[in-house]
């Protein structure tokens, strides 16, 4: 016990690291140790070769060039996806399930985007940053030709200010709901002018006679500002620390706020390099990221990428219609990689555990164990599956129910991984 807290066994501890900061568990990886196993999360990711997207053509106006167009733009997009998910399934460290925090965070879409390349360039920064400095980061989003495009950089002139950037960064991305005020927006917005990103560049460009070069008041100081400018006051307000620690806190450990104490240990951890790393260490030192008592809902792409991982499945591996299954179980549970459903990212929590979604889960939980290799689900098929899954333990209602098709591995395994115990991550 930790003050009122039950505190996990090191092995329950190690899972909920590779749940947490990876996609779960592979066969042998709970035998480390908990140091080690955070260790190897927070290594340096080796180079990753991404796929070859030529920038959109621009269709004529007849409507089979736009159809042609739209054609080889949902191609892309599908590769692209398909090979994400690849990595995400491969990777060892931390770097593709903080790519895919940060994906949600700087939520941007491709239905508005209208771009795989815009969207696989914004992809290589959230890699390139994803263990590193949020001042990096933050910087390299706020001129992102696929975040402008989403979010209306294009239409902020200084003819024309447009606010969409500058209030979604400071409301969802770096500081948060009521710690900036309407006239702050407006300024903010005046910093911002002058980045302008096209669908077939790979970088936003800076046009001068756009920018709006008047002085700016914002958080009370008065002087010029531009993109850059705008960042640092953004992330030197006092409250930005404690937000950005506190949202990964709600995604990788609890939708429950850290007591105000660990939040003071953590911004501490993060400082002022805005070290995102050195937060994941922090927050796996805390004991209450051992509480037996928290529990997140795993989100659909985690819990399928998740159970690839424990049955040793590569995506790409898989035949063309189970591929095809798996983009429409994702959209069945209502989650699928570059269409966040808008700015502010996907639910949480109890979000993903409706009927439907259960439904589009057992289906997509059978089509992706029907090619694995299960023999591993042998003498004990019940415990078996549930060390293949990486679960602690089986209540007995889920124990009663696997009992049932113990002799059939693969029914056995996809119902597991359907079980609470296994979507609702202790």
């Amino acid at each position: 016990m930790l003050g009122g807290m039950t505190a996990l066994e090191d092995r329950a501890a190690v899972r909920r690291l590779l749940d947490r900061f990876g996609f779960g568990p592979r066969r042998g990886d709970l035998d480390r140790g908990f140091a080690e196993t955070l260790d190897r999360l927070l290594a340096p990711a080796a180079p990753v070769a991404a796929p070859d997207l030529p920038a959109p053509e621009r269709p004529a106006g007849n409507q089979e060039a736009k159809k042609r167009a739209n054609a080889a733009r949902a191609d892309q997009e599908e590769r692209f996806a398909g090979w994400w998910l690849d990595r995400m399934v491969a990777e060892p460290t931390a770097t593709e399930r903080l790519t895919w925090f940060w994906h949600g965070h700087f939520a941007t879409s491709e239905q508005k985007v209208r771009s795989p390349r815009a969207m696989l360039a914004q992809n290589r920064t959230f890699r390139a940053h994803a263990l590193g400095s949020f001042t990096d980061l933050a910087g390299a989003l706020v001129v992102d030709p696929a975040m402008l495009l989403w979010l209306d950089g294009n239409d902020n002139t200084a003819a024309a200010p447009n606010e969409n950037l500058a209030r979604e960064f400071m409301e969802l991305f770096a500081l948060g709901i009521g710690h900036y005020s309407e006239g702050d927006v407006r300024e903010a917005a005046k910093a911002l002018t002058g980045w302008r990103a096209t669908r077939e560049q790979d970088a936003a460009r800076f046009t001068d006679k756009r920018h709006d070069r008047s002085a700016v008041t914002l958080f009370g100081r008065t002087g010029p500002l531009d993109a850059p400018g705008f960042v640092a006051a953004v992330l030197a307000h006092p409250e930005s620390a404690g937000f950005v620690v506190g949202r990964l806190w709600f995604r990788l450990v609890s939708s429950s706020p850290p007591p105000a104490d660990v939040l003071d240990r953590l911004t501490a951890a993060y400082g002022p390099g805005r070290d995102v790393a050195a937060t994941l260490r922090a927050i796996a030192a805390e004991p209450a990221f051992r509480d037996s008592a928290t529990t997140l809902v795993k989100q659909p792409v985690e819990w399928l990428v998740g159970l690839l991982r424990a049955v040793d499945v590569r995506p790409s591996a898989l035949p063309d219609k189970t591929r095809k299954r798996v983009r429409i179980g994702l959209a069945g549970m209502g989650q699928v990689p570059l269409r966040p459903p808008s700015v502010g990212g996907w639910p949480a929590a109890a979000a993903w555990l409706t009927t439907s979604a259960g439904a589009a889960r057992l289906t997509l939980a059978r089509a992706v164990v029907a090619g694995a290799d299960l023999t591993a689900v042998g003498g004990d098929p019940v415990e078996d599956a549930r060390v293949l899954l990486g679960v602690d333990s089986w209540s007995d209602r889920t124990r009663s129910a696997l009992e049932q098709v113990r002799g059939d591995p693969k029914q056995l395994v996809a119902i597991a991984a359907c079980a609470p115990e296994y979507v609702v991550s202790g």
